[in-house]
């Protein structure tokens, strides 16, 4: 490979890079503007919203582009993750409680982790699905669990990309501060869109669509 090849390869990288970065920090931002609770839905929807559209090489402004997703969706979002965060805050907690209790709750620990995987696999096609495509708010999690089923080689490829940067985090915590989610959510909306063209070409070529 020549130097002037090499360049531009690291400059690309650097530049999805501090993407990734911004992204993050306009999630935190957001997020804690809502009181973490009300904030957590449309400012993740307005971060996959805005991950779609720059994978889709497109340009915009980007805090005023995340501001007026965030002040559309505000309902609708929190609507559709809400629930979602809910239950992942049960399971994660019951987990670590049965974990703690040794080898008298393995059974249950073992049953919440599978729970807790189901919905980690899930959950990270909902995000890239609802910006997407228009689906009634309540086709989103059917859907999302139809292609987790279904694609097995996507579903693990995500969840060993979720993986890896739960791992990284935990490793290195003040990663969250500065890239995790905005990572995970750049990654995650990339991988997805990817799965959903070969899906909509498979599909295409049996004539359902």
């Amino acid at each position: 490979m020549n130097h002037p090849a090499l360049s531009i390869r690291i400059q690309a990288a650097c530049s999805e890079l501090i993407w990734a970065v911004q992204l993050n920090l306009m999630w935190i931002v957001f997020t804690l503007a809502g009181g973490v609770i009300l904030g957590l839905g449309p400012a993740t929807v307005a971060a996959y919203t805005l991950a779609r559209r720059h994978a889709r090489n497109e340009s915009f402004q980007a805090w005023r582009e995340f501001w007026t997703v965030y002040r559309r969706e505000f309902v609708r979002a929190s609507l559709l993750v809400l629930p979602v965060a809910l239950l992942a805050t049960v399971l994660i907690g019951n987990y670590l409680y049965f974990a703690a209790q040794g080898t008298e709750s393995g059974g249950l620990r073992i049953a919440t982790f599978v729970a807790l995987l189901a919905l980690a696999a899930v959950g990270a096609y909902i995000g890239p699905l609802y910006v997407h495509y228009e689906l009634p708010l309540w086709g989103y999690i059917p859907k999302a669990s139809l292609l987790a089923m279904t694609r097995p080689a996507s579903t693990v490829l995500l969840l060993f990309a979720l993986w890896a940067i739960a791992y990284v985090t935990a490793t290195l915590p003040v990663l969250a501060l500065i890239i995790s989610v905005g990572a995970w959510i750049y990654l995650n909306t990339w991988l997805c869109l990817r799965f959903f063209q070969e899906n909509e070409a498979r599909l295409h070529s049996k004539g359902n669509l």
